[in-house]
């Protein structure tokens, strides 16, 4: 007798796409080496840089690894998770993003072998935690620490953080004139936590070499009136108001009608209108304010009265920069210009509006609580000002880290192969498999330096080598011996004042063990078929919204849209 036939269960919708086992996990890891592949080159002093062209025909020149992961549109879902760490590695640190991106591609690549002989990836998982806890351990060990210095060392300890993080960017040349402009606007704003009191405004023209650092606020002139040549643009210890309000004649909006008995009421009617404006622009005169600037537009009437009473106006200030401005200053914006007293104005030692480039900037330099600080950027073409703008945001975030957390490590690969020579140290003192881990971990780590000498056209496998001997000696001396990257040897990367903070270091471990450890605990990927109606309501959208949407809509068999 046959047996009864089991009744075939259906789970899931027609058309979905399940893979699942060993397969499934292998191209995962595939994926996300594909993408740190296309970051690899990009990392060092001699990284190249990638040019991406978006389908609205921007063109953008970056070797900082958050921009490129962010304009690759990734779909695969796995090696999204790359571009998350980037991401988080970017708002966090600052600096790091490439590193991050690597090191979670080459800690996934040393684990492949294994998951294809069949280990369990729950194992590799547990040890990789282990060895990040120690590698982690490991750096706060190693770090040195900048605290108790003078302010003088201070700065040039961080100018020379600084330098290390705009080595690698396009601004590289030039890394130790913006380097110090960079500590001076960070010192300047002190421990103010928000980043855009650090304005950076860019005006393509001249060579790098003439940006400038102003301790203040500066920005482009706005869009202005008839009357605005007349006032002057020169105050020494002025007082200055801030406005949101329009300083405009307004006519009546609305449909009112008026009746009126008598012809000369209507002349009066509209004199009302003129003396509200006279009025408000009274007041602000009144106030001793020299300088007047508002969110909104100021007219060409108020503008002309300003210039007759030796008031300087500037209406349409963006939001942004009008509250650098009231930070700097000590001002408060107001939103009506009655009962204006003192204690809502602001004040500065010198206002001026200076020429740079063919741009003409409003410049207010020795606010009191000089609290903000504005770099101007000059470059010859835009896409250049664009990353150059990139890496000295890097490059400010990086010396805020370092003030904050106050401990640096060597650079140039030094501190990855200490940790790989520590871990494979540690390995050998673990009984079973997981030595095998730990070690692939710590051979993963290598993969910095490789880089660094591989992007420089260096012999990888000597410099490896070297490094390897060097950190291996009993005594300890070789640890923060890294790459060279001008000779193709190995140096002291201390000593060549190679540093960063250690919170990048410990951020990116941290971030890539994570995102190894997430694509390694997958084991099934679900993917559910687009509905048909979903699928319609596309089509009809590509159709411009016609009619009813024309044919893509026939197989749902109601033929009106929802």
């Amino acid at each position: 007798m046959l047996k009864k036939q089991q009744p075939q269960i259906i789970l899931l919708k027609e058309g979905t796409d399940t893979s699942q086992g060993k397969p499934q996990l292998v191209s995962n890891i595939n994926a996300c080496m594909a993408v740190a592949d296309v970051v690899r080159t990009t990392l060092g002093p001699r990284g190249m840089d990638k040019l991406i062209h978006d389908e609205k025909g921007n063109t953008t020149i970056s070797n900082d690894g958050a921009t490129i992961m962010k304009l690759l549109d990734i779909v695969h879902p796995a090696a999204k998770i790359l571009v998350d760490i980037a991401k988080s590695q970017d708002s966090e640190v600052g600096d790091g993003t490439t590193t991050v991106v690597l090191l979670a591609g080459e800690f996934l690549k040393e684990a492949k072998p294994f998951i294809e002989d069949g280990v369990h990836p729950q194992n590799l998982i547990r040890s990789y935690r282990t060895a990040s806890y120690l590698a982690i351990q490991k750096i706060k060990e190693l770090a040195v620490s900048i605290e108790g210095k003078s302010l003088e060392e201070k700065k040039s300890l961080l100018a020379k953080c600084a330098a290390t993080t705009l080595s690698s960017k396009l601004i590289g040349g030039e890394k130790e004139f913006f380097a110090t402009m960079v500590v001076d606007a960070v010192l300047t704003i002190g421990n103010e936590d928000r980043l855009n009191m650090i304005g950076i405004k860019k005006v393509p023209g001249g060579t790098m070499r003439d940006s400038f650092l102003v301790n203040g606020v500066a920005f482009k002139k706005t869009f202005s009136y008839a009357g605005f040549e007349q006032q002057p643009k020169k105050f020494v210890n002025p007082k200055i108001l801030l406005l949101n309000i329009e300083l405009e004649l307004k006519s009546e909006k609305e449909n009112a009608e008026i009746r009126l008995s008598d012809p000369l009421q209507y002349q009066s009617i509209v004199d009302a209108e003129w003396n509200i404006i006279y009025d408000k622009l009274d007041k602000c005169v009144k106030s001793g304010a020299k300088v007047v600037l508002s969110r909104l537009a100021i007219g060409d009437l108020a503008t002309q009265y300003f210039a007759d009473r030796d008031i300087f106006c500037a209406g349409r200030v963006t939001e942004e920069d009008l509250q650098r401005v009231a930070a700097a200053t000590g001002g408060t914006v107001q939103t009506t210009v009655n009962n204006i007293i003192d204690e809502v104005l602001g004040s500065c030692d010198l206002f001026e509006e200076r020429q740079v480039g063919n741009e003409r900037f409003n410049i207010f330099s020795g606010c009191p609580s000089g609290r903000t600080a504005t770099i101007v950027l000059r470059g010859g073409a835009d896409q250049f000002i664009e990353e150059a703008e990139r890496s000295l945001h890097d490059a400010i975030m990086i010396v805020r880290r370092a003030l904050k957390n106050s401990t640096v490590v060597a650079g140039g690969g030094a501190i990855d192969m200490e940790i790989s020579r520590y871990l494979r140290q540690h390995a050998r003192t673990i009984a079973g498999k997981s030595q095998l881990f730990i070690n692939s971990y710590a051979k993963a780590l290598e993969v910095i330096p490789r880089q660094l000498c591989g992007n420089a056209g260096f012999d990888a496998t000597d410099v490896l080598n070297k490094l390897r001997q060097k950190h291996a000696l009993p005594s300890g001396e070789g640890a923060p011996y890294g790459v060279d990257i001008n000779t193709g040897g190995i140096a002291d990367s201390f000593a060549n004042f190679v540093w960063e903070p250690a919170v990048v270091k410990i951020n990116a471990i941290n971030a890539a063990t994570e995102a190894a450890c997430l694509v390694l605990s997958v084991d099934e990927t679900v993917k559910n078929p687009k509905s048909e109606s979903a699928q319609g309501e596309a089509a009809a959208s590509a159709m411009g919204g016609r009619g009813r949407g024309g044919g893509a809509f026939r197989g749902r068999g109601r033929g009106m849209r929802r």
